[in-house]
């Protein structure tokens, strides 16, 4: 089993950025493919990014393509999310989550979750 622990969030201005980090403990962190989700109040929980345990491999949902970036540092057992030219509409809770898989985008994928963070950007 693997636990996760998000950090990072807060308030901030629309336009302006934030860089969520989620710890890892307990099994090997490198074996992992990790993601990032939110839920937007009201709204289901949504695939933000995710990375590969293997090759790296990235991949964002539409609206945040350009604006977050997804990295991870085994040594650290830590994976961030770099968040720029946030948006009102980016307000959420975030959720870093883990998965054996190599490839995964939906929550189902997933069998480790964080307990979130949230994130708010005001107008």
């Amino acid at each position: 089993q693997v636990q996760l622990v998000e950090s990072g969030g807060g308030l901030v201005q629309a336009g302006g950025s934030l860089r969520l980090s989620c710890v890892a403990s307990g099994r090997t962190f490198s074996r992992y493919t990790m993601g990032w989700f939110r839920r937007a109040p009201g709204k289901e929980r949504e695939f933000v990014a995710a990375l590969t345990r293997i090759g790296g491999i990235t991949a964002y949902e539409d609206s945040v393509k350009g604006r977050f970036a997804i990295s991870r540092d085994n040594a650290k057992n830590t994976m961030y999310l770099q968040m720029d030219s946030l948006k009102p509409e980016d307000t959420a809770v975030y959720y870093c989550a883990a998965t054996d898989k190599i490839c995964a985008r939906t929550t189902y994928d997933y069998d480790y979750w964080g307990p979130g963070t949230q994130v708010t950007v005001s107008s």
